[in-house]
């Protein structure tokens, strides 16, 4: 699967204790405390991410030597010859007995940093992850675009791995993913799962793309669209018949569709307008909110679907976007939603706090008033929002 296993037995420990750095003990806390990150520098110790904040666990600070140690120890020598030639280095390890990780490798003021990622055996279920039901049906879709967005660590790559597993239980299909690493392994359920890493298994994303379609695949993830080719080759995809799982690094649904038509040089314009608005079939972009009732986080869930109201939108040269409004009208027929309402749904049922869902409103003066019951009458979509399910 194109994984790197740290430890060469499985009681190994990755690094050479003797260096200064038990790299075994580090991930066994990150992996008790429920970190989702870990950040190593030197002069620094060891510093988790623990839903959402910055912990540095009491040990000593990393020695330019532990880093590179570990960097030894850790990367192939394909790996090795990357992060000379470019400074940095993206892979997946797993540790015998802890877990799996995805670590990037990078260099700042000319010593060693890393970033790791926990990422968990098994997918979650969109149930278990408190996604909206929506999503299922998306899931489901026989073809189509599927954007799935949102900053670093808003959990796109979570939400993607439980919509592939929803798939598997589901259907009968033969999934293809292509991802820079691999980082959720999916086993067989009643799908047929082909997973290919990025220098590995495959040389680019872009490389990958141009021969996928002659693997007979259904249903095709791609780990990120980043740039013209890519994205190309994901809307032709889904516009022949495939269902096309992708992320992007944006903010909301109204920022994706301008950044898709951002690659595109402006004699195009109108031509991916209508190559967009026939292949989407949703975007879904998260935020993840701490949780006041316990610790760990939710994700607040903004969900467009293109309904045909968005596709002419999305044609129309000359309109300027209103997907607000578009998810507003949509709300009851289509189950979409907008952050601001996904955010009620979790303050109403005191899972979140007024304070951090103010912060993370879209429009914060208008949930203000939503809360405190200033609305139209005539405005039915936030309903299902206001009280507890």
């Amino acid at each position: 699967m194109g994984e790197v296993v740290a430890a060469p037995e499985p009681d190994a420990t990755p690094a050479a204790a003797a260096a200064g750095l038990n790299f075994k003990t580090v991930l066994q806390a990150m992996v008790q405390r429920n970190a989702s990150d870990l950040h190593m520098k030197v002069g620094r110790p060891p510093t988790l991410r623990v839903n959402g904040e910055l912990e540095p666990l009491d040990l000593p600070p990393v020695k330019p030597e532990d880093l590179k140690t570990l960097a030894e120890q850790l990367m192939t020598p394909r790996q090795v010859k990357q992060f000379t030639e470019e400074k940095e280095a993206d892979f997946a390890i797993g540790v015998p007995g802890i877990g799996r990780f995805r670590v990037n490798v990078y260099q700042q003021r000319g010593s060693l940093c890393y970033a790791l990622r926990s990422i968990p055996y098994q997918a979650k279920t969109l149930d278990e992850l408190s996604l909206p039901k929506i999503l299922k049906d998306i899931a489901m879709k026989p073809r189509g675009l599927v954007l799935v967005t949102g900053i670093t660590g808003s959990g796109k790559s979570t939400a993607l791995a439980a919509m592939v597993q929803h798939i598997n239980e589901h259907r009968r299909a033969n999934i293809i993913t292509i991802e820079d690493p691999i980082e959720f392994l999916h086993r067989d359920i009643n799908c047929h799962i082909n997973q290919r890493e990025v220098g590995t298994d495959t040389g680019t994303f872009a490389q990958a793309l141009r021969r996928v379609l002659r693997q007979d695949p259904d249903v095709i993830l791609i780990g990120e669209i980043r740039d013209l080719e890519t994205l190309d080759t994901a809307l032709k995809a889904a516009d022949t018949g495939h269902l096309v799982f992708a992320t992007l690094h944006t903010m909301d649904a109204t920022q994706t569709i301008n950044r898709v038509m951002s690659f595109y040089p402006p004699q195009q314009q109108e031509e991916v307008r209508f190559s967009l608005a026939s292949a989407l079939q949703a975007v879904v972009s998260l935020r993840l909110v701490p949780r006041a009732d316990k610790p760990g986080r939710v994700p607040a869930c903004e969900v467009l679907i293109n309904t045909a109201a968005v596709r002419d939108q999305i044609r129309d040269m000359h309109a300027a976007l209103n997907i607000p409004d578009l998810i507003k009208d949509g709300t009851v027929t289509y189950g979409m939603q907008s952050f601001d309402q996904s955010l009620m749904q979790w303050y109403s049922q005191g899972i979140i706090s007024y304070e951090n869902a103010m912060f993370y409103a879209t429009s914060p003066a208008e949930f203000a008033l939503r809360v405190q019951g200033v609305a139209g009458s005539s405005d039915n979509s936030w309903a299902s929002f206001e009280k507890p399910s």
